[in-house]
């Protein structure tokens, strides 16, 4: 491993210790957070959680409020991935367990063996006995089914006339319940939002539609998007086709699902703090999220302006890089999607890694479960068979990083979601009360702090990706956790977890930088490992570069629970 270390940085991210709650207690820490008696609670959990320490610091920076990275040439409105670029079947096939790809449905359809028809009634199927198992996979909440056959009858149509509308033409995709679709309502992962269908899909969602994709329906989430573990008390908690009695992660945790058990090959997803590619690692699938602004966010609920970003979940790299193909490029809707340079795949399926180069921070890296580290360490490992160069890279302020980034990811939920606070509040689900209720105590003055800290780490990773192609770590400190008894049905409270959770996949939501997980390999219990790259701004392409390469190097395995929806 090549060596730039900076002997005087001090790695300082700190595993952080919090209560657990559930039950009882649970429900009277939420009413005493919401009660005057908060004040002789909040010192305490400030102080634990590294707020107060923050407000101590000081930075120099100016305040960064939106992490965009300007480009000379503005993306124009009709500019997306070339049509030579569009991704092909590997010349290869992954080794070990084949999750069926976007290609083979679209060869299957082709050849006449299933039709989008076909796959729509067995989707169909497939979603009522996730439903009715024991325990429920609950990764699809809303279907319609006169919608979806529609939908396939349309597509068969299209492709037995020679007319299809692309690769994606029938091909099942799920959407998350975050984004506007039609014929449905979006509820966030609410009780009470959602009550009245959307008039138009989401830009995302209406690019889909535009190549033929037969959509299948909203996937399930963690309410609001403000916990990462996927458990969800008003919808059920989807459970992990790796091992039902795990979470599947969040927030995005019915898409993850949705793929990983087979019922789709591409699902969108929301990240606003590791919100895509953390149920990807938990549920053994490729998670993209990209450059902030890449990909619109138009149509999609409001929770989270600065760290938000919508993307696919993916069951291979092919897969992930055909959705962003799709979804990627600028929206004349959104304009911060119009800072970027016209996107691009060249070069994203050479195999050859010889020359680029990935960087480690060794603390960092180190900073999880001991499977998690050896798993990756041995990916790490065959990259480095492939030509790539590992340079050891430092870091400094991550502590910083993580504290800003709470700061700034729940002041901004609690601001999307104060009108409804007075009239709802009651009607969240205990675990986001109290998540609010902590919220309502941050101050402008923490706020602006915590974007000074962004316009810190925005230079310090850049100075970092001068040197190196992309960052690599664990996606996650540790595999799924099992779901507590005393997690059901009414929700817990475990910010130590979710921390540990949550380690490495903050500071690219926060910096605006783009980053994947992709499976690296497996615990001894079975279950999934991810790894994370985090790469240069605009260059999507070489973190699914890195993606498809892990795929020569580790053997996938079934998931527990697998629709085969495309043979039947």
């Amino acid at each position: 491993m090549e060596s730039s270390l900076e002997h005087d940085v001090v790695y300082d991210l700190r595993s952080v210790k919090m209560p657990y709650l559930s039950g009882f207690t649970l429900r009277l820490f939420a009413e005493l957070l919401d009660s005057p008696l908060r004040v002789l609670l909040l010192p305490k959990l400030l102080r634990d959680g590294g707020i107060a320490w923050l407000q101590e610091q000081y930075f120099e920076e100016s305040p960064i409020f939106q992490p965009l990275h300007f480009v000379n040439d503005p993306g124009q409105v009709t500019a997306g991935v070339l049509e030579t670029e569009l991704p092909a079947p590997p010349v290869t096939p992954q080794p070990g367990f084949w999750f069926p790809t976007v290609h083979d449905y679209a060869q299957a359809y082709r050849k006449g063996s299933s039709t989008p028809l076909d796959v729509a009634e067995r989707v169909l199927r497939a979603i009522e006995a996730g439903h009715t198992a024991d325990p429920p996979l609950l990764a699809i909440i809303k279907v319609n089914r006169e919608d979806v056959l529609r939908q396939a009858d349309a597509a068969t149509q299209r492709i037995k006339r020679g007319e299809a509308l692309s690769v994606f033409d029938g091909v099942p995709v799920a959407v998350k319940d975050e984004m506007d679709m039609v014929p449905y309502t979006t509820g966030v992962g609410t009780a009470f939002l959602g009550k009245t269908p959307a008039m138009e899909d989401a830009t995302v969602v209406a690019r889909m539609r535009a190549t033929g994709a037969l959509l299948i329906g909203k996937a399930n989430m963690h309410e609001i998007g403000i916990g990462v573990t996927g458990q969800n008390p008003h919808h059920g908690t989807p459970r992990n086709p790796y091992n039902p009695a795990h979470y599947t992660g969040g927030s995005s945790s019915g898409s993850a699902a949705a793929v990983s058990a087979g019922l789709c090959p591409v699902a969108l997803g929301a990240d606003g703090g590791g919100s895509i590619r953390i149920p990807s690692a938990f549920c053994g699938i490729v998670g993209l999220k990209a450059t902030y602004g890449r990909v619109s966010e138009y149509g999609a609920a409001p929770l989270d302006w600065s760290v938000a970003h919508i993307g696919p979940l993916a069951a291979t790299a092919t897969d992930a890089a055909l959705a962003y193909r799709v979804i990627a490029g600028p929206d004349l809707r959104d304009p911060v999607s119009l800072h970027q340079p016209a996107p691009t795949l060249l070069g994203w399926d050479d195999l050859d890694l010889t020359g680029l180069i990935l960087g480690v921070y060794t603390p960092w890296f180190q900073h999880a479960a001991a499977e998690m580290v050896s798993t990756c360490e041995a990916l790490l490992r065959a990259f480095a068979d492939m030509g790539a160069t590992v340079r050891e890279v430092t870091i400094p302020d991550l502590e910083a990083a993580r504290v800003a980034h709470v700061i700034t990811i729940v002041s901004e939920m609690t601001q999307a979601m104060a009108r409804y606070h007075a009239a709802h509040r009651r009607e969240h689900s205990l675990e986001v009360r109290i998540n609010l209720a902590l919220a309502r105590s941050f101050t402008a003055r923490d706020y602006v702090q915590a974007q000074r800290v962004r316009a810190r780490m925005m230079a310090h990773f850049d100075r970092v990706l001068r040197v190196v192609d992309a960052i690599i770590t664990p996606t996650t400190g540790i595999p799924a956790p099992r779901i507590p008894a005393t997690a059901l049905p009414a929700g817990d409270s475990d910010l130590t977890t979710l921390t540990e959770i949550m380690r490495f996949a903050t500071p690219a939501n926060f910096t605006g930088l783009p980053a994947i997980s992709f499976p690296a390999g497996y615990t001894t219990a079975g279950l999934p490992v991810g790894m994370q790259a985090i790469g240069r701004p605009w260059q999507e392409a070489t973190l699914l570069r890195l993606a498809l390469a892990a795929e020569q190097a580790v053997e996938r395995r079934a998931p527990q629970v697998f629709y085969d929806v495309l043979k039947g």
